[in-house]
C-alpha cells in the first residue's frame, strides 16, 4: 500500500500527472468515439432516430448525473483518507460505495417505469419519435446497473491511484459497444435486425461487460485497498461524506440535463433538425471534452491526496499542470470546430438544413472550448478538496441562469443562428465565477500550511 500512496506525494507532478491523467484520457477517448459511432449507426435509421436520440440525451444525463456523483464522492474520500494515512477509513469508504451504487439502481429502475413516454410527448408530436426514443431510453434505464455498480469500481481504484485498470474497464465497454452496435441495430451475422432497440441493448451490455471486469479486478485480482464485503459494517458517517461531495457533484451533472432539456425545447420551436444538430454537437465535442474529463480524474486523486496530507505546494503544482494541458487541448479542439464544421457534420448523414444550421453553431460553440477548459480543472479542484457544492454552484449560474435564459432572449429577438451566442456569454460568466470562488478558497483552506497561497502563486505567473 505504501508504495501506491506515496507516489502521489513524492513522485515529480508533471510525470505523476501525465502517468495518472493518459489512461483516464485514452478511456475518456475511446468512449468518446463509441458516442459519436452510436449516433452515426443510429442516423442511418433515419433523421427521425437522430432526434430521438439527441431528445433521450438529458435523460441520459440524468442517469450519469447519477453514477458520476456517485464516483467522485468515492474517489474524493478514499484519496484524502489515503492522505491522511487512514487505510482503514479509505476501505470502508469504498465498501459504501457500493451500497449506494445499489440503492441508485433502484430508484433508476422506478424511473424507468414512470419518466419516457411523458417526457418525448413534450418535445414532438411525431409518433416515429416518440416510439424510438421510449424504446432507446427504457432499456438503458432498465439495465443500468452495469453502469453504476462499473462506475462504483472505477471510483475506488482512481482513488488509490490506479489509473491503468480504470482504462482497461472502461475501453472494455466502449469497444465492446461499438462491435455490438452494428450487430444488432442492423442485424449482422444472423442476428435480427432490431433498430435503435439494439443500439439500447448494444449499450447495456457493453456496460455489463464493463461492470464483470471491474469486479474481477477489485475483488479477485486485488488492488491495494482490501475490499471484503463480507465483513462490511455500516457507518453513516461514511455514507454522509460521500454524499456531501457526491451530491453535490450529481446535481452539477443533473443541471447539464435540465439545460439540455431547456435547449431542446427552445430549438425545437424552430425546427427538428436544430435538436438533431445540438444532438451531434453534444456527441462530437465529446471528443474535446472527454481528454478533459480524463485529466480530471487523474488529477483528482493527487490533489485530494496532497489535501489530505497538508502538502499545498503539490497540490498547487498539479493543478498548475492540469490547467496548461486543459487548455491546449481545448485550442485544438477550437481548431477543429473552428476550420472542419462541414466535414464532423457530414459523419451523420446531415440533411441539407442540418447542415445549414450546423456549421455556424459549431463555430460559435466551439469559441468557448479553451475557457471550459480552466473551469473543468478548477471545478475538479473543489470537488477532490470536498467543497464539490462551489463546482454545484458555478454549474448552476452558467447553466440555468444564464445560458437558458440568453438562448431564449437570443433566439426570440435575433432568431435561431444567435441562440448559439449564448454558450459564449454562459461561459464567461461561469469562468469568472469559478476564478472568483477559487482565489477564495484556495486561500482559506491552506491557510497555515507550508506554502504561499495559491492565489499569489496563480498571480504571480
Amino acid at each position: 500500500m505504501n508504495q501506491k500512496e506515496n507516489k502521489m506525494g513524492t513522485m515529480p507532478i508533471p510525470k505523476l500527472l501525465f502517468q495518472m491523467a493518459l489512461p483516464a484520457i485514452i478511456a475518456m477517448m475511446v468512449q468518446a468515439a463509441y458516442n459519436v459511432v452510436d449516433s452515426i449507426f443510429v442516423s442511418r435509421l433515419g433523421e427521425e432516430a437522430l432526434t430521438a436520440l439527441s431528445l433521450a440525451f438529458p435523460i441520459q444525463l440524468i442517469i450519469i448525473a447519477f453514477f458520476v456523483g456517485l464516483g467522485i464522492g468515492i474517489n474524493s474520500l478514499v484519496s484524502r483518507k489515503l492522505g491522511e494515512r487512514d487505510v482503514e477509513s479509505a476501505t470502508n469508504a469504498a465498501e459504501h460505495g457500493f451500497i449506494i451504487a445499489g440503492i441508485l439502481y433502484v430508484i433508476i429502475v422506478i424511473l424507468a417505469f414512470l419518466i419516457p413516454k411523458v417526457f418525448f410527448s413534450k418535445f414532438t408530436d411525431d409518433p416515429l419519435v416518440i416510439e424510438y426514443g421510449v424504446q432507446y431510453i427504457t432499456i438503458v434505464m432498465l439495465f443500468a446497473f452495469g453502469r453504476i455498480f462499473a462506475q462504483a469500481g472505477i471510483s475506488v481504484m482512481q482513488g488509490t491511484g490506479e489509473m491503468v485498470k480504470p482504462m482497461k474497464a472502461m475501453m472494455i465497454g466502449a469497444v465492446g459497444n461499438i462491435i455490438l452496435d452494428p450487430i444488432l441495430i442492423f442485424g449482422w451475422f444472423g442476428v435480427p435486425a432490431m433498430g435503435i432497440r439494439g443500439a439500447a441493448i448494444a449499450t447495456v451490455a457493453a456496460q455489463c461487460l464493463t461492470m464483470l471486469y471491474v469486479f474481477h479486478a477489485i475483488f479477485k485480482q486485488k488492488i491495494s485497498l482490501q475490499l471484503n464485503m463480507k465483513s462490511f459494517h455500516y457507518d453513516s458517517k461514511m455514507i454522509r461524506q460521500i454524499v456531501v461531495v457526491g451530491l453535490p457533484a450529481a446535481i452539477m451533472q443533473a443541471l447539464g440535463s435540465v439545460m439540455l432539456t431547456g435547449l431542446n425545447l427552445i430549438l425545437a420551436s424552430f425546427s427538428g433538425s436544430a435538436v438533431a444538430v445540438l444532438g451531434v454537437y453534444f456527441k462530437l465535442q465529446s471528443f474535446i471534452f472527454m481528454p478533459i474529463f480524463g485529466l480530471g480524474q487523474g488529477t483528482m486523486p493527487i490533489v485530494g491526496y496532497n489535501f489530505g496530507a497538508k502538502n499545498r505546494s503539490r497540490m498547487m503544482e498539479a493543478i498548475r499542470v492540469a490547467l496548461l494541458t486543459a487548455v491546449t487541448i481545448m485550442v485544438l479542439g477550437t481548431i477543429v470546430f473552428q476550420f472542419f464544421p462541414s466535414t464532423l457534420l457530414k459523419m451523420f448523414n446531415s440533411s441539407p438544413a442540418m447542415m445549414e444550421i450546423g456549421v455556424h453553431a459549431f463555430k460559435t460553440i466551439s469559441l468557448i472550448f479553451p475557457l471550459a477548459g480552466v473551469s473543468i480543472v478548477l471545478s475538479t479542484s473543489f470537488q477532490a478538496m470536498g467543497k464539490a457544492h462551489l463546482s454545484m454552484v458555478v454549474s448552476f449560474i452558467r447553466q440555468l441562469v444564464v445560458l437558458l435564459p440568453a438562448a431564449y432572449l437570443f433566439g426570440r429577438y435575433f432568431g435561431l443562428d444567435a441562440v448559439w451566442y449564448s454558450f459564449v456569454v454562459s461561459e464567461v460568466v461561469g469562468l469568472s465565477t469559478v476564478l472568483i470562488l477559487f482565489s477564495k478558497v484556495s486561500h482559506d483552506v491552506t491557510a497555515g500550511w507550508e506554502a504561499p497561497s495559491l492565489e499569489v502563486e496563480i498571480e504571480s505567473e
